[in-house]
């Protein structure tokens, strides 16, 4: 769509015209009536020589200035081409994936293709496709075993996530599980501020075994940011049901007991189509928010109608000088 970013100095164009014809009309009276151009001569110099001076010559170069004019508030007025909406940058919400790594992620339960294959491949393939998939939404990568490190912090760099899942190995981390120390390292990496509420995803096929920070003092964090942990208990042998009620001991919070406090859920995955099953539910507990768009593309054409009026003026003053005017 074209239009005018300031279309009001377009009024200067009728009043320039309105002038220009009004001095033609006054010099056309003044050619009918017989003006002539009074010459004024010296008694001791003789007769002035002819001028040289054409009045057709000037007329026409005169015009070329009023046309530049013209141009001139034609670029006042900044047309421009008002184009396609552009999507706004993204503010979803933070998502960071905890995934266990210990040894016994290399355990060849699950299957692919009807070929058996490793709980982390499984899981780093349905990760993949879930960050694909929200591309309104920052994600994070935290890897644990025996120690927890974060892989990727919290970014829209959706192909580095992917990449960086496609690296990890188990093992990579130590063979223990440091559930507690992964919590707390991905809830110093979110933010809410602007965003929507962030969350944490956790798997992992066996509790807390190792680590500095003890999973009941992760877990008091999480609940102070209101920030809910999806607990995802991976493998064969998981035996616990998700309807099970969390267990209130004194012993150290479970998975079930992580994600019930933190109003997140707790899920079994014993294969690979209920893995994709629990993921797919996250992701629809969790929903993507992307912004509606607020701006267009705008391509700005003032510098035409300006380089035209700076062309004749240039051409105008040119021939003036050569002409000797």
């Amino acid at each position: 769509m074209f239009t005018f970013q300031a279309p009001y100095w377009l009024l200067l164009i009728p009043a320039f015209l309105g002038y220009l014809a009004l001095t033609w009309r006054r010099g056309a009276y003044a050619d009918e009536v017989g003006a002539r151009a009074i010459t004024l001569a010296h008694p001791q110099l003789g007769s002035a020589p002819a001028s040289a001076h054409d009045p057709h010559r000037t007329r026409h170069r005169v015009w070329w200035s009023h046309i530049a004019t013209l141009w001139l508030c034609v670029a006042l007025a900044q047309p421009q081409t008002i184009g396609d909406w552009l999507p706004e940058t993204p503010q979803g919400r933070d998502i960071v994936l905890l995934l266990d790594t210990s040894i016994t992620m290399s355990i060849r339960d699950f299957e692919l293709d009807g070929q058996p294959v490793e709980r982390l491949t499984v899981l780093k393939g349905i990760m993949q496709r879930f960050v694909e998939n929200r591309p309104e939404d920052r994600f994070g990568v935290v890897v644990f075993g025996g120690l927890a490190s974060t892989l990727v912090p919290p970014t829209f760099d959706h192909d580095l996530i992917s990449a960086s899942l496609n690296r990890i190995q188990a093992g990579i981390a130590g063979e223990n599980t440091a559930i507690g120390d992964a919590l707390g390292l991905a809830l110093k990496q979110v933010k809410s501020q602007g965003r929507a509420r962030p969350a944490l995803i956790l798997v992992s096929d066996g509790d807390n075994t190792a680590g500095e920070l003890r999973p009941a003092e992760a877990l008091e964090l999480a609940r102070r940011m209101s920030v809910p942990v999806y607990c995802v208990q991976i493998g064969g042998d998981a035996a616990e049901s998700p309807n099970a009620p969390a267990t209130t001991a004194l012993l150290e919070p479970g998975l079930r007991d992580i994600a019930a406090l933190t109003h997140g859920r707790y899920y079994v995955a014993g294969n690979s189509n209920a893995l994709d099953a629990v993921i797919h539910d996250i992701g629809a507990l969790e929903k993507s928010i992307a912004r509606p768009a607020t701006h267009r593309a705008v391509t700005e054409w003032y510098l035409v109608p300006l380089l035209l009026a700076v062309a004749l003026q240039t051409t105008r003053r040119v021939l003036q000088v050569r002409r000797g005017a």
